[in-house]
């Protein structure tokens, strides 16, 4: 029986994506270009490439191993997927480093209200 939720959506998706995850014999890194490439193919919205942001840091990808993704695809999935892609993934580094910038900022707004209570 499911259990009600605010996000039922985000729920599912969570849900479908620790799923394939266990289910999965790849690695980290092999893995996470996997899904880059299935998101170029889809021509997914930067949302979507946010979602793999902390997964490729986590999994040491380079700036230059996402841009092997877009070479080998492109005779595939063509130039204006790929350009779209590369858009997209700009973008979510953008926001993710604007996320993290804006915590930073929060975290060091708090220890400063703490230290002037002391």
């Amino acid at each position: 029986m499911a259990t009600a939720s605010d996000t039922p959506v985000l729920d599912t998706i969570a849900a479908m994506t620790v799923d394939s995850i266990e289910r999965c014999g790849l690695d980290d890194r092999t893995l996470i270009l996997t899904r880059i490439a299935a998101l170029v193919a889809m021509d997914a919205p930067a949302v979507s490439y946010l979602a793999h942001v902390g997964p490729a840091i986590k999994a040491e990808l380079t700036v230059e191993q996402l841009q092997d993704v877009l070479v080998a695809v492109a005779p595939v999935v063509g130039t204006a997927r790929v350009m779209s892609a590369a858009g997209h993934m700009a973008e979510a580094f953008g926001i993710a480093i604007e996320l993290a910038e804006t915590e930073a900022e929060a975290i060091a707004r708090a220890e400063a209200e703490s230290r002037s209570k002391s």
